[in-house]
């Protein structure tokens, strides 16, 4: 991919912003509209291309939004369709672009179209949703009567029982989050129109959400197929009926045609991905399939758990290193990598790969930071994350807001498990920890709200927020702008090949990009160890410092340093 040729995006820094906790303008305690419009100067002045706005359509906040009762309607929790016309407008002519959320493989059970849907099994909408009756010979509301065995993502059956027609709905996730049936043709036109009509009014492209589950694996019968049983639970694992389902491509590619095609404006297209492969994404992401640009991967992020993200398991550097650069050599010549760390569905960086304790803290935030925007991809910046925002301390169940987090308590808890490890699992883990308010400044609320925040504020927010770190040139919000600086600057950190170095190392991560005659060689030390660096990559010495976390240029590395060295 030559300079002249790489699309916009090569060269762009997403930043994410879930609205519910990003800025309050109203004093309700709730983030909204009115609030990112107040913060696009903190954007601007981080030097991002992108905002990725997390659902703030009409919902009944099941699932904090991502259960949409109207898709073309801003929930009045958040501000108004006028306030988005005006973000827009703002956004754009500060020179940044608008990323909206696309959640269309399942809706709100409070949804016009599942309410049609529901109404009566003669309904003409009947078949928008994944609508089925016991399994043979057994009564509705039997046990084990459901449909298939699969276990939803938020504990429990992925079926609930509807009394009045004594059918099952399915539902992968919360059970107000009823899945949309793909197989409808009318259905997909329904959601690429509605796609559309958000493009007309000047958005720039989509985050799609679970985009790879929208395609369900049915038998010609119109049956669903029953998943390898879970040990230790009553459910049965059925991702390998819809995490890559048969006409997947398909419909990403009917979707490009019927609603990407031929738009004069750069868009971008991001495809959520859970358990995507790297030969998947090739796929996916090849520009000659028009399918999405770039896909959200879940590797990297679960290489601390078990069985599930509960549990947790020990972080071997080592293992981050190897899945990493299997991504960036499997997309080198075809696709494209997304780059992050956390998002409002995981922990905060510095607390899961970092060293979020009071002496390690900004330094492993910067070097986090440095490591992955150096990579080849496109980095997405999840709000707080330039601040070098940590874990919350829960103490109890009391202070957890999210319903994956107590269904999956109390789900536990009544099959036997011990209320004080689920506990502790909850406190790495939970969504949570993404979720409480920004931290910009010491005040009591963080700068957030004038009201009571709908999370309880971080209470490290006295010493890390942004007002501390704005006109330090030392803070982790100083080190996050040059870094995005250097990607706008230097072709080589957009497109440059990547070559992974030290790769049996369990603690320095080293690699190059090279683009042209320039050779970039970034070296980062995860750990607390000072290691000789001439000694690791004799290359190093001598070299022209670029980008460093940390001051001056020692034969030694550090701990929690990063240098990004051009050879």
């Amino acid at each position: 991919m030559s300079e002249r040729d790489a699309p916009w995006w090569t060269r762009a820094v997403v930043y994410q912003v879930y609205p519910r906790s990003f800025q309050d303008s109203d004093g309700d305690g709730i983030g909204d509209l009115g609030g990112v419009l107040q913060r696009l100067d903190h954007l601007a002045d981080l030097g991002v291309d992108v905002l990725w706005l997390s659902p703030i359509y009409a919902s009944p906040q099941a699932d904090n939004g991502y259960d949409i009762s109207d898709y073309q309607a801003i929930d009045p929790m958040f501000g108004t369709l006028e306030q988005l016309d005006e973000l827009i407008a703002a956004l754009h002519a500060r020179g940044m672009k608008l990323l909206m959320d696309l959640v269309v493989n399942h809706t709100s059970d409070e949804h016009p179209w599942f309410v049609e849907s529901r109404s009566s099994p003669d309904s003409p909408k009947r078949d928008w949703y994944w609508w089925r009756p016991p399994r043979p010979g057994m009564a509705a509301g039997d046990p084990g009567a459901e449909p298939t065995n699969w276990q939803s993502f938020f504990s429990g059956s992925t079926w609930e029982l509807d009394e009045a027609s004594g059918e099952y709905y399915l539902h992968l996730f919360d059970r107000k989050q009823p899945d949309l049936n793909w197989e409808n043709p009318e259905v997909r036109e329904a959601v690429y129109a509605m796609m559309r009509w958000w493009l007309d009014r000047g958005v720039d492209g989509f985050r799609m959400d679970v985009i790879n589950m929208i395609s369900k694996d049915v038998a010609p019968d119109g049956h669903l197929h029953d998943g390898p049983p879970i040990p230790g639970t009553a459910f049965g694992d059925g991702t390998g009926s819809y995490l890559y389902g048969p006409r997947i491509h398909e419909f990403l590619q009917e979707m490009h045609r019927e609603v990407f095609a031929g738009r004069p404006e750069p868009l971008l297209t991001v495809g959520e991905m859970p358990g995507v492969t790297v030969e998947q994404a090739r796929r996916f992401t090849d520009p000659a399939r028009a399918e999405v640009d770039m896909v959200f991967q879940f590797e990297h992020v679960s290489l601390d758990r078990g069985r599930s993200k509960w549990d947790v398991r020990p972080l071997r550097m080592r293992d981050l290193k190897t899945s990493l650069g299997r991504w960036q050599a499997g997309l080198a010549d075809v696709g494209w990598n997304s780059l992050y760390w956390d998002n409002h569905d995981q922990p905060r960086a510095v607390s899961r790969f970092g060293d979020d304790s009071s002496g390690f803290r900004r330094d492993s935030a910067t070097c986090l930071a440095t490591l992955l925007h150096l990579h080849r991809g496109t980095p997405y910046v999840y709000q707080g994350q330039e601040i070098g925002m940590a874990n919350f301390p829960f103490t109890s169940l009391d202070e957890f807001a999210d319903v994956e987090s107590l269904n999956h308590y109390v789900h536990a808890v009544s099959t036997g498990a011990d209320a004080a490890a689920v506990l502790s699992a909850l406190r790495r883990m939970s969504r949570d920890n993404a979720r409480t308010p920004v931290q910009w400044d010491a005040s009591p609320s963080a700068g957030f709200t004038t009201g009571t925040p709908w999370l309880a504020v971080n209470p490290d927010h006295v010493e890390w927020n942004a007002a501390a770190q704005r006109d330090d040139a030392t803070s982790v919000l100083a080190h996050y702008r040059r870094l995005i600086a250097l990607r706008h600057d230097l072709p080589v950190v957009a497109l440059g090949d990547f070559a992974m170095l030290l790769p049996e190392h369990d603690e320095v991560y080293a690699f190059t990009r090279s683009l042209d005659a320039e050779t970039l060689l970034v070296v980062c030390n995860l750990s607390r160890t000072t290691y000789d660096l001439t000694s690791l990559l004799p290359g190093a010495a001598g070299a022209e410092l670029v980008l460093g976390n940390l001051p001056g240029t020692p034969a030694e590395l550090r701990p929690w340093e990063a240098r990004v060295l051009r050879l």
